[in-house]
């Protein structure tokens, strides 16, 4: 019988998302796993000579902690990334404008979006940090191109200006990565390693 043949699962702590982004709300939503979101209150600014994946270690960190005092029994995931090309940040533009000059910029040259995720034990204070690069190389984009894009796909809250999870991928030459998950924003592959070391069972 199947209970004789397998441990039956043990309760897991409770999960806590250490963000509001839609975007790994909906990723961490692939799990199937019970979770809830907290906002976490961290000043994102990089550190004076900061290297991206640095900045998102560290970015990532500093939020699964900031919600733990509210959850002190919980598993909590934060995460960070940065997008770099030719030594400039590649921030979310925030509008269409900054989006058009960013992608501009961006034509014709290859990105490195360092994502980060942390899980920590806020019961035990175990924490594990991990960052996830991927390679984007955008074609050469002309300005009618881009701003036909814009029209369609409004990415200014995105780093880089183009969703490559939608009409963004035709704006792109290439991605190189270990985890599709991670462009979007939350790599599932390395949080799910994360979090069988917690003992939580995936599926």
């Amino acid at each position: 019988m199947l209970e004789k043949q397998h441990k039956e699962k043990q309760p897991s702590p409770p999960l806590v998302l250490a963000s509001t982004s839609r975007y790994r709300r909906t990723l961490l939503e692939r799990l199937q796993m019970p979770f809830e979101t907290a906002s976490p209150d961290v000043d994102e600014a990089p550190e004076d000579g900061e290297a991206g994946a640095a900045c998102a270690a560290r970015l990532s960190r500093l939020k699964a902690r900031a919600v733990a005092a509210g959850h002190p029994s919980a598993l909590i995931i934060g995460s960070d990334q940065v997008a770099e090309c030719d030594g400039r940040r590649l921030d979310k533009p925030g509008d269409i404008e900054r989006a058009i000059e960013q992608l501009s910029w961006a034509s014709g040259k290859q990105a490195i979006f360092s994502t980060a995720v942390t899980l920590f034990n806020s019961a035990t204070g175990r924490e594990q940090t991990q960052v996830v690069p991927t390679t984007v190389r955008y074609r050469r984009i002309s300005r009618a191109e881009i701003e036909r894009y814009l029209q369609q796909e409004v990415a200014i809250d995105c780093a880089g200006s183009a969703k490559a999870e939608g009409l963004g991928i035709s704006l792109l030459d290439a991605i190189e990565g270990t985890d599709p998950t991670a462009l979007i924003g939350l790599p599932l592959i390395a949080l799910c390693s994360m979090l069988r070391e917690e003992n939580v069972a995936i599926p």
